[in-house]
């Protein structure tokens, strides 16, 4: 089982003061409307509905919270006895209580041009104050239609993203181009990146294709997903001197 796959719905929150308070590293799924976040985190966490699209997109307007936990063949840590998982009997092992490493969070959908002026306006309550101030967030995944290169409103979305934090530009539904397509836009896509206007150095800005459909990119972006949560559970608990 990938970490990924060990997500469970934890909340759904509608005010940041609302936001668990501890310590634990958050990625964030961003995206217009209709550019396929539900698709890719249910694809990517292997579930069929763990994320939901609003009928009407644009009209949910919530940060929705799922916990991941560390598979129970990876838990290494010592329990209050100083044994470690691997050292119980396979009775005992069930007993283990998870260990939590992080949470995704699916961010309302951006820009829809049927949303009303206030909803904009709560999305910059909720969502844009969540990208800008979150002391939790470690990185992004920035969904986008891979045939529409990158909008104005991913520009939007990009400018709203607090400098220093990793961006994965995920180019969903890349099934509806052929393979020569699927290239030229990665490549067209790598080369808009690099502009100086976007204020992130290159190894906080990268791009990936993906379909859902295909499971195109699929363990490349849980990889880089994974790496991430990785690196913040190593930071926040360093191995100890002997």
């Amino acid at each position: 089982m990938s970490l990924l796959q060990t997500a469970q719905f934890l909340d759904t929150v509608v005010r940041l003061e609302h936001l668990p308070k501890d310590d634990l590293p958050e990625i964030a799924f961003v995206g217009r409307s209709n550019a396929g976040k539900s698709s890719a985190i249910n694809t990517l966490c292997d579930r069929k509905r763990l994320a939901y699209a609003s009928k009407t997109p644009g009209r949910t307007q919530a940060l929705n919270l799922f916990s991941l936990r560390l598979p129970a063949s990876a838990i290494e840590r010592d329990n209050s006895d100083g044994k470690k998982a691997g050292e119980f009997a396979s009775g005992e092992a069930a007993k283990l209580e998870p260990v939590w490493i992080g949470r995704l969070v699916d961010t309302p959908g951006y820009g829809y041009a049927a949303a009303p002026i206030h909803t904009k306006s709560q999305w910059d309550r909720l969502a844009g104050r969540y990208l800008q101030a979150r002391k939790n967030l470690r990185a992004v995944v920035l969904i986008t239609d891979v045939r529409r290169g990158l909008t104005t409103l991913d520009e939007d979305l990009l400018q709203w993203i607090a400098p220093g934090i990793p961006v994965l530009m995920l180019l969903t539904k890349a099934d509806k181009l052929s393979h020569q397509e699927r290239l030229l836009a990665l490549k067209a896509m790598q080369q808009t990146l690099k502009a100086p206007e976007h204020h992130r150095p290159q190894a906080l800005l990268t791009c990936q294709l993906f379909s859902a459909t295909h499971r195109t990119g699929l363990e490349e972006t849980r990889q880089v997903i994974k790496a991430w949560l990785l690196e913040s559970d190593q930071a926040r608990h360093p191995p100890q001197a002997v």
